[in-house]
C-alpha cells in the first residue's frame, strides 16, 4: 500500500479562501471517514463530538462570508489526543481508571489556543494508556493501526505511541491534523510509523495546563501534521506567537551549508534491512544536496541506561498515580502499570541523582554538539511491528516498546526538541528520519527541518 499524501494545511486554507469548500464540508468529509471505519476511526478516537464541530464549522464559514479575516487555521478539523481537557468533556487518558472522571471546566490550554485560532476539534483520539508506551497498544479502546499493513500478509501493524488515534487520524484522512503530547517521543514515533511529520517543541514551550501529566519534566505539547510548514503552524499557535504571514512561514534555510551531526553507535544499533537502506539513502541525498555531514559518537548516549534505571517517567508517574493503585491497581493495563511501579521503589537520593546527572549530560552534549544546525538520527531503528504479536506476548512488547522509545528519548532527556520526517522511497514502509537540537532552538530547528524537507520531497 503506497501513502496518499495528506493535504498540506496551507493549500486547506487557501481552498477555503476561494470558496473551493467550506469548514462544513471539511468537517462532513472526515466525519464520513470517521464513521466509515467503525464509528471510531478504527480505533483512531475514543469519542466524537460531531454536532458540536459542525457548529463550530457552521459558525467559521459564518465568519468567512461577513469578511471577517481569520488565521490560517480557521475553520480546519483537527484531533484532540484523549489526555487534553475538553470542556464539558472527561478526560480518560486511553485508560479505564478514570471512567469517573468529572467534565472537564474548562478546555486545556493548547485546545483553548487552537479553538481560538479557529480549528475545529472533532474528537479525542485514542492513546497509549496514560502516554506510557511507544507503541500505541490499547487494550480497553482498541489499538490505531499504521496505514502500512506489512509487504506479505497484509497483518496491521501499530500507528506508534502514545500519540496513536493522532496519527492514525492525520493518515487516514479524519482530521487534517492531530493535537498530542510527546515525553520519551510520542509525536515523532507515530509520525514515523504513519509516513507523517511530528513536531516536538522544547518541553517549556507550550503550556501543559489541563494535560494529564506523565512526567512534569519531560512532557511536551506539540502536533503529527502532512509537513514541516504545518507543525510550524500550529506550534506558532500552541506557544502563544505572532500568526502575521510572515510568521507562519516555515522558511527553509538552504539545505548547501548546513553542518549536521549525524549521530552514531547509540541510535543506530538494531537497525532493520529497511531503516538502514533507507537511512543510507537519506544521508546520500544531503550529503549531495551539499549539506555537510560529521558523523558523531556521543559516549553520554551509552551511560543514559545506567542513568534511566528509574527515570523521570516512572517516578513522576507513580507520584501521580500512587493514591489511585491501592483501590484500582487490577483497572490499569498491566503493561503500564509495571512501568508506574519502577518509579514506587526510587528514593528520593535516586531522583536527585538522576537531576543531576541529567544536568551534566545536556552540559556535555551542548559542548559536543557547539557549532552544527541540528544533529541527525533515525526517528525508530524498526518499522512499524505487527499488532497481534505485541499483544500476545508482553516479553515481545517490552523489548520492542524499549527499542521504539530508545532514539526519541534521548532528546527528552537532554532537553531539546526535533522533528521526525519520513525519509523513506514513495510506496516503501514507513521510515522516520529525526533532526534534532537542543532546548530552546525551536524555530531554527524548524527551518532546518524545512530545508531537510525540501531534498526528500518527490524521494
Amino acid at each position: 500500500m503506497s501513502f496518499a499524501p495528506a493535504t498540506p494545511l496551507s493549500q486547506l486554507a487557501a481552498d477555503l479562501e476561494a470558496g473551493r469548500t467550506t469548514s462544513r464540508a471539511l468537517v462532513e468529509t472526515a466525519l464520513e471517514r470517521i464513521a466509515a471505519e467503525g464509528g471510531n476511526g478504527g480505533h483512531a478516537f475514543i469519542s466524537v463530538n460531531a454536532e458540536r464541530a459542525q457548529r463550530e464549522a457552521d459558525a467559521q464559514d459564518a465568519l468567512r462570508r461577513a469578511g471577517v479575516k481569520l488565521s490560517p487555521l480557521a475553520g480546519l478539523p483537527v484531533s484532540i489526543k484523549d489526555l487534553f481537557d475538553v470542556a464539558g468533556e472527561p478526560t480518560r487518558a486511553g485508560s479505564r481508571v478514570l471512567d469517573d472522571a468529572a467534565p472537564a471546566a474548562r478546555d486545556a490550554s493548547a485546545v483553548a489556543r487552537l479553538r481560538g485560532a479557529g480549528a475545529v476539534p472533532l474528537g479525542r483520539t485514542n492513546m497509549s494508556e496514560f502516554a506510557f508506551s511507544g507503541l500505541g497498544v490499547n487494550p480497553w479502546y482498541g489499538t490505531p493501526r499504521s496505514p502500512w499493513p506489512g509487504a506479505e500478509n497484509g497483518e496491521q501493524r501499530v500507528a506508534g505511541g502514545s500519540s496513536s488515534g493522532a496519527a492514525m487520524s492525520v493518515a487516514f484522512g479524519m482530521a487534517a491534523a492531530g493535537l498530542g503530547s510527546d515525553t520519551g517521543g510520542s509525536l515523532r514515533i507515530p509520525a514515523a510509523f504513519c509516513g507523517l511529520t511530528g513536531f516536538k517543541p522544547t518541553a517549556r514551550r507550550v503550556p501543559t495546563h489541563g494535560a494529564f501529566p506523565l512526567s512534569t519534566t519531560l512532557d511536551s505539547v506539540g502536533a503529527i501534521a502532512p509537513s514541516v510548514a504545518c507543525c510550524a503552524l500550529i506550534d506558532r499557535v500552541l506557544c502563544g506567537a505572532s500568526l502575521d504571514e510572515a510568521a507562519v512561514q516555515a522558511r527553509a534555510a538552504a539545505p548547501a551549508g548546513l553542518r549536521l551531526a549525524v549521530l552514531t553507535h547509540y541510535v543506530t544499533e538494531g537497525m532493520d534491512a529497511h531503516v538502514a537502506e533507507s537511512w543510507e539513502a537519506a544521508l546520500g541525498r544531503l550529503s549531495r544536496a551539499g549539506v555537510q555531514l560529521t558523523p558523531l559518537r556521543l559516549p553520554l548516549l551509552d551511560a543514559l541506561p545506567s542513568i534511566n534505571r528509574f527515570g523521570f517517567s516512572p517516578i513522576e508517574a507513580y507520584a501521580t498515580h500512587r493514591d489511585r493503585l491501592p483501590a484500582h491497581a487490577q483497572r490499569y493495563d498491566p503493561r503500564v502499570l509495571a512501568r508506574i511501579r519502577i518509579g514506587e521503589t526510587a528514593l528520593a537520593a535516586d531522583y536527585i541523582d538522576l537531576i543531576a546527572a541529567r544536568a551534566a549530560a545536556i552540559a556535555q552534549a551542548r559542548a559536543a554538539l557547539d557549532g552544527f544546525d541540528g544533529f541527525l538520527m533515525p526517528t525508530v531503528p524498526i518499522v512499524p511491528p505487527a499488532i497481534a504479536a505485541l499483544e500476545a506476548d508482553a516479553a515481545h512488547f517490552a523489548a520492542t516498546n524499549a527499542l521504539v522509545l530508545r532514539n526519541p528519548s534521548t532528546v527528552n532527556f537532554l532537553d531539546g526538541c526535533a522533528v521526525s520526517l519520513p525519509c523513506m522511497p514513495r510506496g516503501a514502509a514507513p521510515v522516520g528520519l529525526s533532526v534534532g537540537a537542543l532546548g530552546g532552538s525551536d524555530e531554527s530547528l524548524l527551518r532546518v527541518a524545512a530545508a531537510i524537507e525540501t531534498v526528500f520531497e518527490g524521494a
